[in-house]
């Protein structure tokens, strides 16, 4: 008995480890990922480039992000490590700092974007996997209320840290300081190693089948079921729905901003400070409440809430223009952010947790998310151009409300009807049942 009680203190305190290891892995990342915002357009001009070259090497990133979002999905579904595969993604994220810092020439200008589009569709699928591995379906609302609470703690950290880098020291600093978060991230995921490992073994889609029984299944019968995965009623319209709701809040802030520069001048830096933050803070405090909330309640009523921000924001954007009323009414962008954060990976788990297809699902809906923000920034700034701002937004409104009558009328609920409460009942996987600590192979 003795043995038995201090091993399972020992048990207890490797999931806590794991559990804490993500927490870090995921500040550590969003510092990292603030890096690759702003401060390319920044360094680049201060090298030197045009709007026009700069233009070309961020659309060379963003194509890669969109046609990799699939195929990135599939490549982590395929590896059984998926904690390598998000040191190998952070270690792509050092490469491409790197070349940035060192010769921004051309070249590696756009090697680095291609690495950096490709890694980032990698990386995301790979920690939504260990943390459905880590806690099971039955708490994966509360892992990814975690995870959005420290991403954003790390976007806002990352944020005055690479603000104050390129202010006092130089831009070219940012990406060294960049590239050095990168190794505090790796040393993140070592207590999630042997978690990682196991992972597609806990979505094997049916009892007692393994990892090895999966690949060993003939060519026919693995598309088969990858269609199956692809073609799930709920899945396509929650693509559909994020699609519209990306395409109505991608362009809010950057249109806000113009607004805000022609009215306020050399304010307006400081009132769009604001608006990035202030959002930041509210999923900060508000997504591991979000997350208990989904695994409670249900799904529906949070992407319901946060989908209802956006033609809200819209018609007060178009009606209510003061500068201060504009940083205010940005803060409802702070609640669509947690809702729809925390719901794309939680939804998809219900939907294809258990196929052996998670993060391939994950890169579908990704790829809907991306034709939607691709699309909408040019749409919203040729209606600006020609019908003014005040219709742009009105128009955005009119989208995010389209969004939410095709969530409230199609979308039905996926939260599992075998998790009352929050708590687990046994399934055909063992997935939702068994703890963390057993997942740990000696």
């Amino acid at each position: 008995m003795l043995q038995t009680g201090h091993t399972g203190a020992i048990a207890e305190e490797s999931d806590h480890a794991a559990n804490r290891g993500l927490d870090w892995f995921n500040l550590c990342v969003a510092n990292i990922q603030t890096g690759f915002g702003p401060f390319v357009a920044v360094y680049l001009v201060s090298q030197g480039w045009t709007q026009t070259a700069i233009g070309i090497a961020l659309s060379i990133g963003t194509v890669t992000a969109m046609a990799s979002q699939v195929p990135a999905g599939a490549l982590v579904d395929a590896l059984r490590s998926k904690a390598a595969v998000a040191a190998i993604s952070v270690l792509a994220f050092t490469a491409s700092a790197l070349m940035f810092a060192i010769y921004p020439i051309p070249l590696f200008v756009y090697l680095a974007e291609i690495l950096h589009g490709f890694s980032s569709c990698t990386l995301g699928p790979a920690v939504a996997a260990i943390s459905l591995a880590l806690v099971g379906r039955a708490a994966m609302g509360t892992r990814l209320g975690r995870n959005a609470r420290y991403a954003s703690i790390g976007n806002g950290v990352g944020a005055a840290l690479m603000g104050a880098c390129g202010s006092y020291v130089s831009e070219r600093a940012v990406f060294f300081l960049t590239a050095a978060v990168t190794l505090p991230a790796v040393f993140a995921l070592l207590p999630l190693r042997r978690i990682g490992a196991i992972a597609p073994a806990t979505t094997s889609p049916t009892s007692g089948t393994t990892p090895a029984a999966i690949d060993a299944a003939p060519p026919g019968t693995r598309r088969a079921a990858v269609m199956r995965v692809m073609l799930d009623r709920r899945l396509l319209i929650f693509s559909a729905c994020a699609m519209l709701f990306t395409f109505a809040n991608a362009p809010m802030l950057p249109l806000a901003a113009s607004t805000l520069t022609v009215r306020v001048g050399h304010l307006a830096s400081l009132l769009i400070g604001a608006c990035i933050v202030l959002p930041q803070l509210i999923v900060a405090l508000a997504s591991p409440a979000v997350g208990r909330f989904a695994d409670l309640r249900g799904r529906r009523p949070l992407l319901l809430l946060g989908f209802s921000m956006l033609p809200l924001r819209g018609l007060l954007f178009a009606t209510l223009p003061s500068p201060t009323l504009v940083v205010l009414i940005q803060a409802l962008d702070g609640v669509a952010a947690a809702c729809f954060g925390i719901m794309v990976p939680l939804i998809t788990s219900d939907v294809a947790g258990r196929s052996g297809h998670y993060t391939l699902s994950l890169g579908v809906v990704g790829f809907a998310i991306g034709i939607g923000a691709t699309v909408s920034t040019t749409a919203a700034g040729w209606v600006a151009d020609h019908f003014g701002s005040q219709i742009a937004f009105l128009g955005l409104a009119g989208v995010g409300l389209a969004a939410t009558l095709l969530l409230l009328t199609l979308m039905p609920e996926t939260r599992p009807p075998h998790l009352p409460g929050g708590v687990a009942a046994s399934d055909d996987t063992g997935l939702d049942t068994v703890p963390a600590r057993l997942l740990h192979i000696p």
